[in-house]
């Protein structure tokens, strides 16, 4: 029996039609696209650790590549990694740990001149930190958690018992300035004996006032216009800041400094303390006061000339004239308008007796007592 050949077009088509089924069948149907695979950054080439109070300050940049050298199109998280050494002082790979992680969405929040500035807390009973073992930092960014970047290089530091934090800062404004106070610290942050204090630091910072509220409860939060940034150092529980700016928002921060094998370190930040100071003391009252009877513009007429010492504060904006008719009142006031120079002449004057004083006003609208009153007796001209 004799099978009958098939033309070679119907083979073609069948083959044609089996390829259609075939690959329809192995991809299933057509679905919504897919987004595209994040980029993997590059690794963070500049990570460096310093203690920072009781915790550890990572400082490092950002990368701005994929490890495919393409500009990242957005800024990516990280994650915090610590970990020990192993008994010849290199790093234990399988010790490693995620202590923490921020999403790209937050980082802004510890960026600061270009950098992430992440404080990683220790606690006191940490039991690394009390077998004294040298704590390792790695740090890692991504996308996705499936696709990190490459890992940092490792950097290693020794942690030193810290003091306490200090446990209140108050704030007072005088007319000399801005008084801060707090009370010793009497243990380390472990509740061991506290060495000798070296000195304190003062730290203050300029905050947005609408954040100033958030600050004080998670100052990561705040929106700083400058840094916490130390102001100065002091012996003891005391110090007075002269050199602030009216009507800015401040935050203040102190810190004790102890020794240790390692070198001086400092705690970390007592509780902020916010203020707005605001100007509320007069210039002194102007001294000195002349008075003058001179001809007036017409004829028969008087005009008195007025003059006095200069006031000496920086913030002065001018003065003002009163002219009373009544011995021991202030009177009408003679200058709407403040004056730039300690000198009035008054052309408005009548005959008679007159009693003058003069005040002086600051930038922020305090004025000051009345100097001593000038008495002028204009008589009437001769006929």
């Amino acid at each position: 029996m004799r099978l009958q050949q098939r033309p070679a077009q119907t083979l073609s088509i069948s083959y044609f039609l089996f390829s259609i089924f075939f690959l329809t069948a192995g991809c299933g149907a057509p679905g919504e696209p897919q987004p595209p695979t994040p980029p993997v950054p590059q690794a963070i080439a500049d990570l460096t650790a310093k203690q920072a109070g009781d915790g550890v300050l990572l400082t490092f940049t950002m990368p701005g590549k994929s490890t495919l050298g393409e500009k990242l199109q957005q800024v990516p998280g990280f994650e915090v990694l610590r970990g020990t050494l192993r008994a010849d002082g290199t790093p234990d790979p399988k010790s490693f740990r995620v202590v923490d992680t921020v999403p790209g969405a937050l980082v802004t929040r510890y960026s600061e001149r270009g950098q992430v500035q992440f404080i990683d807390p220790v606690s006191p009973t940490d039991p690394q930190l009390r077998s004294g073992q040298p704590f390792v930092y790695r740090v890692r960014t991504l996308f996705t958690a499936k696709r990190p970047s490459p890992d940092s290089k490792d950097v290693t530091l020794d942690l030193s018992p810290v003091a306490e934090r200090i446990s209140a800062l108050d704030a007072s404004l005088t007319e000399q300035g801005l008084n801060l106070k707090w009370p010793a610290p009497t243990r380390t942050s472990a509740g061991e004996p506290l060495p000798a204090i070296k000195e304190y630091h003062v730290y203050r910072g300029e905050l947005d006032p609408a954040t100033a509220s958030v600050a004080a409860s998670d100052p990561q939060r705040a929106k700083w216009k400058s840094p916490l940034l130390q102001l100065g150092a002091t012996s003891t529980t005391d110090y007075r800041d002269s050199g602030f700016d009216y009507g800015k928002t401040y935050a203040y921060a102190v810190r004790s400094l102890i020794s240790s094998p390692g070198g001086a370190v400092e705690s970390g930040d007592s509780p902020l303390a916010i203020v707005t100071p605001k100007d509320t003391f007069p210039p002194a009252a102007p001294e000195g006061i002349v008075a003058a009877i001179q001809p007036g513009a017409t004829p028969g007429s008087a005009a008195v000339e007025l003059s006095w010492s200069i006031n000496v504060e920086s913030d002065l904006a001018g003065y003002r004239v009163y002219r009373s008719e009544q011995q021991g009142a202030r009177g009408a006031l003679l200058t709407p308008e403040l004056l730039p120079s300690p000198a009035y002449r008054d052309n408005s004057v009548e005959y008679g007796q007159h009693w003058y004083t003069v005040t002086a006003v600051d930038r922020s609208g305090n004025e000051s007592p009345g100097s001593l009153l000038v008495a002028v007796e204009v008589a009437q001209p001769s006929r």
